[in-house]
């Protein structure tokens, strides 16, 4: 990975831009996918699979694996600023 090249954080349309977008912020903080686990009481395996985009990971578990990497979501209507 080019440790120069910009996270992209913004407006994202699937699973796989999400766990991309997610698996570079990690790594961008040096956090790795077994540390993640163990903070986050929950599989290594599933952290992976949401990061290759993987459709049917659970919403909840998502949002335990963003808290933990200091992200969240935000929803807004389409367009807005």
């Amino acid at each position: 990975m080019n440790k120069d090249k910009k996270i992209p954080y913004g407006t994202i349309s699937s699973v796989s831009e999400m766990g991309a977008l997610v698996r570079q912020h990690r790594k961008s903080q040096k956090v790795r996918i077994e540390d993640l686990s163990d903070m986050a009481m929950m599989s290594a395996r599933l952290i992976g699979e949401f990061e290759r985009g993987k459709e049917t990971c659970q919403v909840g578990k998502v949002l335990q694996i963003l808290k933990f990497l200091g992200l969240e979501i935000r929803i807004v209507p389409r367009g807005s600023k």
